[in-house]
């Protein structure tokens, strides 16, 4: 399988790169694409399976069957999060809702018995009548390798292939896929200028939708944006004091911000968190650990009032008792939360500001336009995001980087007491993850401020983690 992309321009200037793009894939080779968050690696994905029609330049594919289109052959996986659903049908809490989940189809459903037998990659034959709701992101990760492969193509293109996975998961899965690409071409579209794969061959650069460039492995570890990319740059002073001089907003007067004994919950006789006893203090910052399916996601969607099972489990949140009098929105109101399953709800093609304004009223759309003074602290956030150049674009319209660096300006901009971050730093280049630790740290060190973070590797953690709860 070969491709050879010469001088191409795509036809709408929504979706060009500022120069034309080059290309070559051979057969053998595994290639990864590498660039800073909404550098244009999507485009260039989108190039390469003839999505898009060309203005200037052309498109050359040899394949080992030909097909009558393009696509039939070349797959793209696009892995926005941990869960890599575009489904436009997802709303956000329907993972918890046991009524809507009956609706999705078991792993065997989904792929076919003949399909799960023959791809059985990662022993998913164990997880066969499980409900595509209830499985990791990990797990969930595997079922959609399987399905794309089930097609028999010639070129799998996948964007963010480790985004949500921990360290064992990383570990399997890159090792599939080195054994995938033995016999299948893969280009893996990457944020992350320092880590690459071991069986890639071949990198290519974007930067700014433009210097589109071709290098061995060797060559990258030796070139400039590596070496640029390996700097540490930091959030500039003058953020750091701007934060650090916000007045403290609704500190509350309760010890405890968090309250769960013996805290059990099941889905479909399979169970997921079994008698968890956790205090958390007001001011304390703690890291939730534990391997993809351990229930991380379902604990915190019971302390963000997510889950209807909250209210049969002994949890008290801000000194309340659940199901004492208080709303779920009386509970959101303290809390700012950003998260996989959370960025997935977001479809409604409405403006980066008004994403991040939403956080002021807890809600997935801007249903009620804030009151002008409370807009000024989308804003600022926005301007600590570094994403104030692009306030006023569709939230669909941006990369996934972009649109995860809006929800984080979202969870922050309420000056919540309890900040809930799950796998925040998902699909960020190197610089913003950086960025948002340092932002995190600042924000935290500010009086009262309470912080649960989730992530699969360590060295994303901030400076401000004291406590680690592990499941």
């Amino acid at each position: 399988m070969e491709v050879k992309i010469t001088d191409a321009v795509v036809n709408n200037p929504e979706q060009r790169l500022k120069a034309p793009v080059n290309f070559t894939f051979n057969k053998g080779e595994a290639v990864a694409v590498i660039g800073r968050n909404g550098a244009g690696k999507s485009l260039v994905a989108n190039i390469i399976m003839d999505t898009f029609p060309l203005m200037q330049g052309k498109a050359e594919y040899v394949f080992d069957n030909t097909p009558e289109w393009v696509y039939q052959k070349i797959k793209l996986l696009a892995f926005k999060d941990a869960y890599g659903s575009d489904d436009a049908s997802y709303y956000y809490q329907q993972r918890w809702n046991s009524t809507e989940q009956e609706g999705y189809p078991t792993v065997e459903e989904f792929l076919g018995r003949e399909v799960l037998e023959k791809y059985d990659l990662f022993n998913m034959r164990e997880h066969a009548g499980y409900r595509l709701v209830h499985l990791s992101s990990g797990e969930l990760r595997k079922v959609q390798i399987i399905k794309a492969l089930s097609s028999e193509p010639e070129l799998l293109i996948i964007d963010n292939p480790f985004i949500g996975l921990d360290a064992s998961s990383r570990e399997e899965f890159s090792a599939a896929l080195k054994k995938i690409s033995k016999r299948v071409g893969i280009i893996l579209l990457l944020s992350d200028l320092l880590a690459l794969p071991d069986f890639i061959t071949h990198v290519y650069t974007v930067k700014e939708c433009s210097d589109f460039r071709k290098y061995t492995v060797s060559e990258y570890m030796h070139s400039s944006p590596f070496k640029a990319e390996a700097g540490r740059r930091e959030l500039s002073e003058q953020k750091r004091r701007a934060i650090s001089e916000l007045p403290v907003s609704g500190k509350g007067t309760s010890e405890y911000v968090v309250r769960l004994k013996d805290v059990t919950i099941g889905y479909g006789g399979k169970t997921i968190l079994n008698k968890v006893c956790w205090d958390i203090k007001r001011g304390e910052h703690w890291a939730l650990s534990g391997h993809n399916g351990s229930g991380k996601s379902t604990l915190l969607n019971l302390i963000t009032a997510d889950n209807p099972q909250s209210y049969a489990c002994d949890i008290e949140l801000f000194g309340r008792k659940r199901g004492s009098g208080e709303s779920i929105w009386d509970i959101k109101r303290e809390i700012g939360y950003v998260s996989p399953e959370l960025h997935r709800a977001f479809q409604k093609n409405v403006s980066v500001r008004e994403i991040v304004a939403s956080g002021l009223l807890d809600t997935v759309g801007l249903y009620v336009r804030p009151p002008k003074e409370k807009m000024s602290s989308c804003d600022f956030w926005m301007d600590m995001f570094g994403i104030s150049g692009i306030a006023g674009k569709m939230f669909l319209r941006i990369s996934s980087g972009e649109q995860r660096l809006a929800l984080l300006a979202r969870a922050f901009v309420k000056d919540p007491q309890l900040l809930i971050l799950d796998e925040p730093l998902h699909g960020l280049d190197t610089y913003n993850r950086i960025l948002t630790r340092e932002i995190i740290d600042e924000f935290c060190k500010r009086d009262g401020k309470t912080l649960i973070m989730v992530t699969h590797y360590p060295q994303e953690l901030p400076s401000c983690i004291d406590k680690i709860k592990q499941l």
